[in-house]
């Protein structure tokens, strides 16, 4: 299947930006390199994406024949920012784009493992397909406590400790392999007056993506250096499809925006924090109708931007 991804809040990333001629940008979720092109084709710049599936970078290189070296492609984690920006020579960005949604591609292209709708696909959910750690170790390594912890803990299921009661008493005769027996596992753990609500796999195929590729692990870390690495007006632009994901940007954030953050009752600020940024998006920004008319993935999408001061 080709890598084909429908970027969500397209033009409202672009505006959030506010690109300019000459400007050098980070997109550090590359996925179907929809931001990127666009970056590349509204101003004259350059840009530096990353993304840990080697599929999405394949991809690259139908943009890469149109743009060339202005397109740069590095197969790792966003996380590793600073290093992949000190390896390039990259001191300042104009601009930073994270968006941390999974790709329609690693969605539809069932063999990854990623959706709750297929059926003899192998339980894997590894963003790097490269990897070795997958959600078949997970659901088939981890204790009933630990189980029940990912479920709440990263989809905020209700009914963690019944699926997690369940997983254990499943596999106790074989391993549990594919999705769909995943599924049926927690359709019965669930009531049915609560299967209203969407799919009622759906929290725990979260809980479980997240686990295995350390979703939110070091996110605050990489976004707080992000914010300290642009340039005077550049922007950092963040797109998140969940709570979790969503609090952990807007506190970093916030943190970004703090003069001091020293305890009140000392008489003198100590730590000599300076504000980095200014904080444009109050309140998030959402995708418009037409856009969910287009793209119905897009429903739980939410824009952060702030600005270097």
């Amino acid at each position: 299947m080709e890598f084909k991804h429908l970027s969500v809040m397209l033009d409202e990333c672009m505006d959030g930006l506010q690109l300019k001629d000459g400007g050098v940008y980070f997109d550090g979720t590359f996925g179907g390199g929809g931001h990127t092109r666009e970056i590349l084709s509204r101003k004259n710049t350059k840009v530096i994406a990353t993304d840990l599936d080697t599929e999405a970078l394949k991809n690259a290189d139908k943009i890469k024949e149109i743009f060339g070296d202005k397109l740069t492609t590095v197969h790792d984690n966003f996380k590793n920012f600073t290093k992949i920006s000190d390896d390039l020579n990259v001191d300042l960005y104009d601009g930073i784009l994270l968006d941390l949604g999974v790709s329609s591609y690693q969605l539809d292209e069932r063999s990854r493992g990623f959706s709750y709708l297929g059926e003899g696909e192998p339980l894997d959910m590894k963003m790097n397909p490269e990897g070795s750690f997958s959600a078949y170790d997970v659901v088939n390594g981890y204790d009933e406590k630990q189980l029940s912890h990912v479920l709440w803990t990263y989809g905020e299921e209700k009914f963690h400790q019944q699926i997690a009661r369940n997983i254990v008493k499943e596999r106790q005769t074989k391993p549990i392999v594919t999705c769909g027996e995943l599924c049926r596992i927690i359709d019965k753990s669930i009531p049915a007056k609560f299967k209203k609500d969407g799919h009622p796999a759906k929290r725990t195929f979260q809980a479980l993506r997240i686990e295995v590729n350390g979703e939110l692990d070091g996110l605050y870390e990489a976004i707080v250096e992000m914010g300290s690495r642009l340039k005077k007006g550049g922007r950092l632009a963040v797109i998140t499809f969940h709570s979790l994901e969503d609090r952990i940007v807007k506190n970093a954030f916030k943190y970004l925006e703090t003069d001091c953050i020293c305890d009140k009752s000392l008489p003198v600020c100590v730590c000599n924090k300076q504000k980095m940024v200014k904080i444009i998006t109050a309140k998030p920004m959402l995708s418009g109708i037409e856009e969910l008319d287009r793209n119905p993935r897009a429903k739980s999408a939410k824009l952060r931007v702030c600005e270097r001061v």
